[in-house]
């Protein structure tokens, strides 16, 4: 029997709502067999369930929280935890990892009922000892310290002014779920569909996409957007201080390759596993000459990344609602040598060259701080010091993740 080799749409009545492999498109066979074995990305393969077309979901059980096991909610904060009482019916099955920012004696309190784990300053220190100097210090950018003592493949990333955002027909918006979705389903990088995100429902690859690129790659990262309180720089916010964000696009779509762009880590989730030691916040905050470019910082060196190694970043849902506008005065003092200095650092990215023995994660990182050295610290000593804490952090990141080990035994914060 003679199978084609292009998606074929599977009838909703047939699809499996409680399985994440629901969200992928249905192959038989699952690749073509003219593409490289080695560009077939670990796709889970489709299951059935015959159901009742007149079948309603809000009539049964809630199905068992996707990837409750395998993913880690990462919470950089100041402050008592009272946001998460919204978020509770979402992320209390899994489990969170607190990085508390700021005095390590000011006790954090979280609602009860959250399986979670609290990382101040002293618990970096003795964990890290004197490579504790790669993890910022009074900025958000210590959140990536939750990053590197997770055992889980997946992170998921939050600040704590962001709640529950409603989507245009008033219902509350599952942001972790959407993400999910997004990391489970390929990206498609290497050539833009114009009906976005072919993998959604009631989407496919319009006439004229190459079916030899129609399996896409691996997902690892999916970058969501804010309702409310855009993510503007200091001068934005000046000249547009009443503006808010109340555009809902109902897209998501994957960044071409050889496109940078500006990552906001407020509503962010990422393959641990594939790109994880990429996720690197950079010096900020307390002692250094920038701040708020941490999560951009992140975002240049892990988009430089995975065009290199063949992954795919994804963008636009899920929306979360971001409450809090911060004082666009202390935005300025903090940003505006990153305003001036970013005008030379686009460039450097945009220039970036990996060799072909680049061939991990780690070894593309490592290969971006010698080029940061020798190209950046001549525009400010601050890129010779964020060379050297970039080391410091694989360094750190390994003594903690042993190869091929992700689940690796770590010293614990307070475990709750």
């Amino acid at each position: 029997m003679c199978f084609p080799y292009f998606p074929i749409k599977t009838p909703p009545h047939l699809l499996c709502t409680c399985h994440p492999c629901s969200f992928l498109p249905y192959t038989n066979p699952p690749f073509p067999p003219f593409l490289p074995s080695h560009t077939r990305p670990s796709i889970p393969s489709p299951c059935f369930a015959l159901k009742s077309p007149s079948f309603s979901p809000m009539a049964t059980v809630s199905p068992t929280p996707l990837l409750k096991d395998e993913l880690d909610i990462v919470i950089p904060t100041i402050r008592n935890l009272d946001f998460l009482e919204m978020w509770r019916p979402f992320f209390q099955p899994y489990h969170l990892i607190i990085v508390q920012d700021g005095d390590p004696t000011k006790t954090i309190k979280v609602p009860e009922g959250f399986d979670y784990e609290l990382y101040n300053r002293n618990d970096i220190n003795r964990i890290l000892g004197p490579k504790a100097s790669c993890i910022s210090f009074k900025d958000s950018a210590c959140r990536c310290f939750g990053y590197m003592v997770s055992k889980k493949k997946y992170i998921y990333t939050i600040d704590d002014d962001c709640f529950v955002a409603k989507d245009p027909s008033g219902k509350d918006i599952n942001a972790l779920e959407q993400h999910i979705q997004n990391l489970l389903s390929p990206s498609t990088p290497f050539f833009f569909n114009t009906l976005y995100d072919p993998y959604r429902s009631g989407a496919d690859f319009v006439r004229g996409y190459p079916f030899s690129l129609r399996e896409g790659v691996p997902t690892a990262v999916s970058h969501g957007l804010w309702l409310n309180i855009p993510d503007y720089d200091a001068p934005t916010q000046l000249v547009k201080p009443l503006e808010r964000n109340t555009r809902y696009v109902d897209a998501i779509m994957t960044i071409p390759k050889g496109t940078l762009f500006p990552m906001c880590g407020m509503n962010l989730a990422f393959n641990r596993e594939l790109i994880g030691p990429a996720m690197y916040f950079g010096l900020m905050g307390d002692g250094q000459p920038i701040g708020r470019y941490d999560d951009m910082w992140a975002g240049w060196c892990t988009k430089v990344i995975c065009d290199h190694l063949g992954w795919g970043v994804k963008t636009g849902l899920p929306y979360i609602w971001h409450s809090k506008a911060s004082n666009p005065f202390v935005n300025l003092k903090k940003e505006y040598k990153g305003i001036y200095w970013q005008e030379e650092l686009i460039p450097f990215f945009q220039s970036v060259a990996l060799p072909k023995d680049c061939t991990t994660v780690q070894k593309c990182y490592i290969e971006i701080s010698k080029q940061v050295k020798a190209k950046l610290g001549k525009v400010d000593d601050y890129f010779n010091k964020l060379a050297d804490a970039m080391v410091t952090w694989i360094e750190a990141w390994d003594e903690l993740n042993p190869s091929g080990d992700i689940s690796a035994k770590i010293p614990n914060g307070a475990s709750k």
